[in-house]
């Protein structure tokens, strides 16, 4: 809830996307629209039936208001926060930078009229909330993060089940032509993932966060110490990381029609709010 002043800088009608409703081409419809959107001075070429009679009688000079499409924009917010996402070396876990990006985007989706819903992923079962709209929507959507994070935290540390049935439950949520933003490290995500993700790409507009934590990328070798859950302790021995880096992961997923952006988590929201306006834009 905090976040939400960082969400609303530079929110405008100029954010707007051409689309009457969702769908994979942009246009501009035509005709005047049914949500009202200003009130400015009368211009030659105006027509007549948009003169907005209270401000022309209250300033003696005609007015004229403008109206613009109203859109029902469905954006689900996917978080991992399964096992493998409770890890991070600076500032905070990838899960909560998963959080923090998914709530900026969220404030500003519903800051233009749109609809927030949540799909959660952790070692239980998947959490979700269907698409609303509103600062009640939000509320709900923070809510429910808090407390899959909490729920998440204090579950057994097992390995990560795959990420296949949350995609499931999240495409449930939403309409064909909907918006999908998954924030992940996507570790683990299951044999099947990267094909239901595919298929689900040719009626969905999905978008990636991959959060990335620094000792990912620029992890030097050696031995390092480690502790489990269950009190067992240790050092292990770690070279360079050999696994694709998430620059190389995103253009790999480009490369099949989904778009995303990589989110460092030492960064902070500060950092990924023109990162979440940007996202915005295009969705």
């Amino acid at each position: 809830m905090g976040l939400r002043h960082l969400a609303r800088r530079g929110v405008s009608p100029a954010t707007r996307t051409l689309a009457g409703l969702p769908g994979g081409i942009v246009t501009r419809r035509r005709g005047r629209g049914s949500e009202p959107d200003d009130v400015r001075l009368w211009s030659e070429g105006d027509d007549r039936r948009h003169i907005d009679r209270n401000a022309t009688a209250r300033t003696g000079v005609l007015h004229v208001r403008t109206h613009h499409d109203e859109r029902d924009r469905a954006v689900v917010l996917l978080a991992d926060f399964r096992p493998s996402m409770l890890f991070g070396t600076r500032r905070a876990l990838r899960s909560v930078a998963a959080a923090e990006a998914l709530t900026l985007l969220g404030w500003r989706v519903v800051g233009d009229g749109g609809r927030v819903g949540l799909a959660v992923g952790s070692a239980g079962e998947p959490a979700a909330i269907r698409p609303a709209g509103g600062e009640r929507a939000m509320t709900a959507v923070t809510g429910a993060l808090a407390l899959a994070h909490a729920r998440a935290l204090a579950a057994p540390d097992i390995a990560d089940p795959p990420l296949d049935a949350l995609l499931s439950v999240a495409q449930s949520l939403l309409p064909s032509g909907g918006h999908l933003v998954i924030a992940s490290a996507l570790d683990a995500p299951g044999p099947d993932f990267d094909h239901l993700l595919t298929v689900l790409a040719e009626r969905l507009s999905i978008r990636l966060l991959l959060v990335s934590d620094a000792f990912e990328r620029g992890r030097p070798p050696g031995f390092y110490p480690f502790a489990t859950p269950d009190g067992r302790r240790g050092t292990v021995q770690a070279a360079r990381a050999a696994h694709p880096g998430a620059d190389e992961r995103l253009a790999g997923y480009a490369q099949r029609g989904i778009e995303g952006l990589r989110l460092d988590v030492e960064a902070g929201p500060e950092a990924y709010a023109p990162l979440m306006e940007r996202l915005d834009a295009v969705l």
